[in-house]
């Protein structure tokens, strides 16, 4: 799987709270420092990069969710 460049990601893609499945999170987040260590699937304070304007269409949310 090939890394997404900050600068690249940004410009077509925004970050996705509560969506990620476990293992499956973008970055660093709730404590961790690398993706792919999320530990269970949707929680609030993981993240993904999905395309723009699609985050609220699949139940996520653009700012981390509180526990």
């Amino acid at each position: 799987m090939a890394a997404v460049s900050a600068p690249a990601a940004a410009a077509d893609k925004e970050k996705c709270y509560g969506i990620a499945q476990a293992g499956k999170n973008d970055c660093a987040a709730n404590g961790h420092s690398c993706a792919g260590q999320a530990k269970m699937d949707k929680d609030g304070a993981e993240w993904k990069f999905v395309a723009k304007g699609s985050c609220t269409k699949m139940n996520g949310t653009l700012e981390p969710m509180k526990k």
